[in-house]
């Protein structure tokens, strides 16, 4: 009997390191990959939405939403769609006004037409236009949050009872 493993034992163990260690890099290069910031084109950051905000623009665009988005970013655009949790990244709160007052219109449709993981790309799947009415709805919920925020006003003086 020899002490010496058969070559192919040796061999299979060196493939499954391999194996193991390539996963593991697919691993943390997905993960660091998903959590950098969407790097947006400069002639894309100047754009400015050509459609106005008008009720048939929005009214559209909440029925694209309902059809595409909103299983992730919620009915609200908060993030919490039934399908959010499977994600990751998790879906953007698109009722944050920070958020939102840091980016320009063109950078939300640049995100909105090209996607990233788990977000699919939308520019072969909807117009231009279509595209721009999201924007203009994401923008709707920035808005209205942020005037969910806004203090009371102050109470009327007795007098004026």
């Amino acid at each position: 009997m020899s002490a010496k493993p058969p070559l192919t034992f040796q061999l299979r163990k060196l493939l499954f390191a391999a194996l193991l260690l390539l996963i593991c890099i697919l691993v943390v290069y997905w993960l660091t990959q998903e959590n950098k910031p969407w790097i947006v084109p400069e002639e894309y950051k100047s754009l400015k939405n050509p459609l106005p905000p008008s009720e048939s623009n929005l009214s559209a665009a909440r029925q694209i939403y309902v059809d595409e988005c909103a299983q992730c970013h919620g009915e609200r655009g908060q993030g919490d769609g039934p399908e959010a949790r499977s994600h990751y990244p998790l879906p953007a709160d698109l009722t944050d006004p920070k958020r939102l007052r840091s980016v320009t219109d063109g950078e939300i449709f640049y995100q909105i037409s090209e996607g990233r993981r788990p977000m699919p790309s939308f520019k072969h799947r909807l117009t231009q236009d279509q595209r721009w009415q999201l924007v203009l709805l994401v923008r709707s919920f920035s808005q209205s949050a942020a005037s969910d925020n806004s203090p009371a006003p102050p109470p009327k003086p007795a007098a004026e009872k």
